[in-house]
């Protein structure tokens, strides 16, 4: 059998294949709802604020690697948890991706320069009150990284290779607001990425790899 290839060329290939061909309701399908299906009504009836998150794929020869944030645990909302770098979307971003690119040099120094946009996936939306677009990239080696200190901790990265491996997706379930919820989590090395990232990587693999 033909070992799957996890190159940044391959990805970007993947992505801009599909990238356009989903609805505005295609977050239904993915991650999170399908395992919760019951919030989904919920979530229909809120009004939600835009943000957007960056995934970035390092080229790094034949398996690329995808850069994650620890966020501190100082910050209001999601704090100490791993995320993608990203953030609102302000009234001078006019798309998504601006905003991810301006939240990412924000957050961990990351110059736009080596950073090429191919695609996104349909919107997570999320209870906390953001509706939001993950922007798929490729990173070009050669950048720096100078984390801001008042809102992450640290920065690294895992193989493309170990995201899309179903096998690495554990289930996981925890009491919210009186009911019970299901979530996806997958641990790597000491670190454990679950909630709300998980669930994007899950749906990147759902759309791009399964």
């Amino acid at each position: 059998m033909t070992r799957p290839v996890f190159s940044a060329e391959d990805f970007r290939r993947r992505a801009f294949r599909q990238s356009r061909q989903f609805t505005e309701e295609a977050w239904r399908e993915h991650g999170d709802f399908l395992l919760n299906p019951d919030i989904i009504p919920q979530l229909e009836a809120l009004t939600l604020k835009d943000a957007a998150v960056l995934v970035p794929v390092i080229d790094d020869g034949d398996d690329a690697r995808v850069i994650f944030t620890q966020r501190t645990a100082t910050l209001r909302k999601h704090s100490g948890q791993i995320s993608f770098p990203g953030g609102s979307i302000d009234p001078d971003d006019d798309t998504p991706e601006r905003a991810a690119l301006r939240e990412t040099e924000e957050e961990i120094g990351l110059d736009r320069r080596f950073v090429e946009t191919v695609g996104r996936l349909p919107y997570y939306m999320a209870l906390s009150g953001f509706r939001i677009t993950p922007v798929l990239a490729v990173v070009q080696p050669g950048y720096d990284l100078v984390p801001n200190p008042t809102e992450v901790d640290a920065v690294f990265d895992v193989p493309l290779s170990f995201l899309m491996d179903p096998r690495n997706h554990r289930r996981g379930r925890t009491n919210w607001q009186g009911a019970e919820r299901h979530f996806y989590q997958m641990p790597y090395g000491e670190r454990n990425i679950w909630g709300i990232t998980a669930s994007i990587v899950r749906m990147l693999y759902e759309r791009l790899y399964a």
